[in-house]
């Protein structure tokens, strides 16, 4: 029975999404319906110049595949409920706003942002060895704690789940970035990670609004034993929560054993991608943000978008075999700060 939860349900975009409680804004027109007309047959492509037949007969498919993809996007687009077309507007002008502020930068390693292994190792303790939320009576409150060395140790299994308003080309879009950053991650941690189509036990589901308010039963059955409060909250997250991980423990052990991740479909696709590598990431055991982490996805000022070089050694850190589950700061930072200075001392 799954008994603890170090969960992060402040998850991106945060610090452009102003309030907490922000309501979103009426619900502007969507897409045109697609209308009964019959579809026009389409004319069998040519060979190109050069190209055999084999050649031409995938082209074909291809084509055909991708018309029939961006047939679904429009017609599950055009089916969306207003509040999930709202969500969809909303942040799409998000994500342009943030860009235009010079947010969500996509650089591994900045050359404005140079790391020393002091700061590294300080950076290591405020996001892995706190909790960014505490339980007081039942509900979450945002209270930095610190907190032990908590991490996997078995593979992590990260599976995918969408709604059923999901075409085929976003599925595939996610998929990839998902196999890509899965990859990612067991290089960086040094720990096995990757993507599974049944029997994970780190489940990220991608839903609109409306499938996420009727996730409940699929939760249930993901994450046997999730606590209802937790239900209660990834149900019903506000419009300033683009995206959260929840990560389980069994009773008090420090292990991790399961982890849901909940990212909006209704995302575009920087946002999206910033949510997988943030979530994940902390799904890892970097259970904190510190607004003094630079350059790092782990602040909530939106500077980085995507895993930086900084992240990827607080991920190397906390899989270090030198380092212990259960460890508390006083314990570990002696060990933090030698990893940290021969990981800097390394090559790039």
């Amino acid at each position: 029975m799954i008994r603890r939860r170090d969960g992060r349900t402040a998850g991106r975009p945060m610090a452009a999404l102003a309030l907490a409680g922000l309501l979103l804004a009426a619900c502007e027109a969507g897409p045109t319906a697609p209308t009964s007309e019959a579809p026009r047959p389409q004319p069998r492509p040519e060979a190109a110049i050069g190209e055999s037949a084999e050649q031409a007969r995938i082209r074909a498919e291809r084509a055909e595949r991708n018309r029939a993809a961006n047939a679904a996007a429009v017609q599950a687009s055009a089916a969306a409920s207003p509040a999930s077309r709202t969500q969809r507007d909303y942040y799409a002008r998000m994500e342009a706003r943030l860009l235009a502020q010079g947010r969500l930068r996509t650089d591994r390693v900045p050359l404005d942002a140079p790391i020393d292994p002091e700061t590294l190792a300080q950076n290591f303790v405020q996001i892995a060895l706190r909790d960014e939320y505490r339980r007081d009576n039942g509900a979450l409150v945002a209270d930095a704690q610190p907190a032990p060395l908590r991490r996997w140790d078995r593979p992590v299994r990260m599976q995918l789940e969408f709604g059923a308003s999901a075409d085929v080309a976003a599925q595939r879009a996610v998929r990839a970035e998902v196999a890509d950053f899965a990859g990612r991650l067991a290089s960086a941690s040094g720990h096995p990670v990757t993507l599974t189509g049944d029997g994970g036990n780190f489940v990220i589901m991608v839903v609109t609004e409306d499938e996420r308010r009727a996730m409940a039963p699929r939760l249930a059955q993901l994450v046997p034993g999730i606590p209802a409060s937790d239900l209660a909250v990834l149900t019903d997250l506000p419009p300033a929560i683009a995206c959260t991980v929840f990560a389980y423990s069994e009773g008090a052990n420090p292990v991790y054993a399961r982890a849901v991740a909940v990212i909006r479909a209704e995302l575009p696709r920087l946002l999206r991608n910033s949510c997988i590598h943030e979530e994940l990431a902390q799904g890892m055991g970097l259970a904190n943000d510190s607004p003094a982490a630079r350059p790092s996805i782990f602040n909530d000022d939106e500077e980085f978008a995507l895993l930086t070089r900084h992240d990827e050694l607080l991920l190397r850190i906390l899989y270090d075999r030198r380092l212990r589950p259960g460890m508390s700061e006083a314990e570990a930072l002696p060990i933090v700060r030698r990893i940290a200075a021969e990981l800097l001392a390394a090559p790039a």
